[in-house]
This record gives structure tokens, C-alpha cells and sequence, in this order.
């Protein structure tokens, strides 16, 4: 508890791994719901606009938790070469 109060470890690292999954369900939600929303019924036009979302958010929320990991091991990697 006092390396998270005296920020000695980070806390948002864990926390991203649960971003990560709520952007996996938001991205699954919206393409289910551009596949079987609306009006006019299901079409093949929605269906694989829905799946391009799918793919997509998922790619995109991948990317973007791994770019704030990146910065975090950047961070803990210079802690080390400073305590060294």
C-alpha cells in the first residue's frame, strides 16, 4: 500500500488492462448493434459494417493500451537505470 500512496508503483498499468476489455465490449456492442439495429432489417450492408467495426474497435483499443503500456515500461525502465 505505501508504494501506491508514495507512487513507488503504478496503479494505472492494472487499471488499462480493464480498459482494454470495456473497449472490447463497447466495440462488440456497436457492431452487433450496426448489424441488427435500425430499420430496414438485416442486410448484407450492415452486416459488414458491423463486422468492420468490430475488427476495427477491437485493433484500435489494442493499439491504444498498448501505447500508454509502452509509456509505463518506458517509466519503469528508467526507474531502474536510476536506482542503479
Amino acid at each position: 500500500m505505501k508504494d501506491v500512496l508514495f507512487f513507488d508503483n503504478m496503479l494505472t498499468p492494472k487499471i488499462i488492462a480493464l480498459v482494454y476489455w470495456l473497449l472490447l465490449l463497447g466495440a462488440l456492442a456497436g457492431g452487433l448493434g450496426t448489424i441488427f439495429g435500425g430499420y430496414g432489417g438485416f442486410t448484407f450492408g450492415k452486416f459488414f459494417m458491423g463486422i468492420a467495426y468490430i475488427v476495427g474497435g477491437s485493433v484500435a483499443a489494442r493499439i491504444w493500451c498498448e501505447l500508454l503500456i509502452v509509456l509505463f515500461k518506458m517509466n519503469e525502465a528508467l526507474q531502474e537505470l536510476r536506482n542503479k
